[in-house]
């Protein structure tokens, strides 16, 4: 699946035009789903926490039992020099990512002989100021690290948030809020998830179901150095409901502000909207 026409591929030693193959039918990613990937971006000239991501997807391949070839900072600089295949001012998602290539005996466990590894490069545009979604809630949920690898940015989670996805989308919604094993928020389908009341701010405590993003740690440490209360707590649905203004975090998107949770309405209000301020700020001036 690509996001963009315009891609370029790091694989096997070399940069490619374009989104070349990169996958063997026997490869064990393939057809036993140990495949993990990050994501950052490039907007405006700067690529903020490309570092964080780097890092995060040496430890996701851990998690997956995957050994990874590449150090964080050799990941970066590989980024670097790939980025300047594209125009200046191209906005661009940036992803790299790790697959098994051979299994033990019985084929379940990776092999760490050999790891396949690639970073795709797509131009992508970033979301505009004023682009908002709704929520629905879900009937599917997000597992827990004891039957999932919900420490890692696998592959093999997203059918899930597919279904999440697809079921908010066939209810009219543009995503969905989905619930962890106990039935308190975790995230939506796509994005970690935050709500505000009375001027503070909350978000799901990070509790081993869902990934607590590194935008989202970004958001959480600008509106505290800002002065505004931030709380990671257990949260309910109905806590949402009765939210002054809510909003999803994410790589992809950063800040995109949600203006209705089933029948609840919301402004874009000015928590929001501060949040997406400063991102821009501190990763312009970073």
């Amino acid at each position: 699946m690509a996001f963009g026409k315009t891609i370029r591929t790091y694989y096997g030693g070399t940069w490619h035009n374009g989104d070349v193959p990169v996958m063997r039918a026997a490869d064990h990613g393939m057809w036993q789903g140990s495949s993990v990937f990050d994501g950052a971006r490039r907007f405006e000239g700067v690529t903020p926490d490309l570092d964080r991501h780097c890092a995060r997807v040496n430890r996701s391949a851990e998690a997956l039992m995957l050994r990874p070839t590449k150090t964080a900072q050799e990941i970066v600089d590989l980024v670097h020099d790939g980025l300047e295949g594209f125009a200046p001012d191209a906005a661009i998602y940036i992803r790299p990512m790790y697959w098994g290539i051979h299994g033990s005996e019985l084929g379940l466990v990776p092999s760490e002989a050999e790891t396949g590894f690639a970073i795709c490069l797509e131009e992508v545009p970033m979301y505009s100021a004023d682009k908002t979604t709704t929520l629905t809630e879900t009937r599917f949920r997000r597992p827990v690290l004891e039957s999932s690898v919900c420490d890692a940015k696998a592959g093999c989670l997203y059918p899930n948030n597919a279904r999440m996805l697809a079921e908010a989308r066939a209810k009219g919604f543009g995503n969905a809020l989905s619930a962890d094993a106990m039935g308190n928020v975790a995230e939506s389908a796509t994005s970690n998830v935050f709500m505000v009341r009375d001027g503070e701010v909350f978000t799901p405590v990070a509790n081993g179901t869902f990934l607590a993003g590194i935008t989202r740690a970004r958001h959480i440490d600008n509106l505290r150095r800002d002065g505004v209360a931030v709380h990671e707590t257990v949260l309910t649905f109905d806590d949402f409901r009765a939210a002054d203004e809510v909003f999803l975090s994410g790589n992809l998107t950063k800040v995109t502000p949600v203006t209705a949770f089933d029948h609840r309405q919301y402004q874009v209000g000015p928590v929001t909207r501060r949040v997406r301020e400063m991102y821009w700020d501190w990763a312009l001036s970073a």
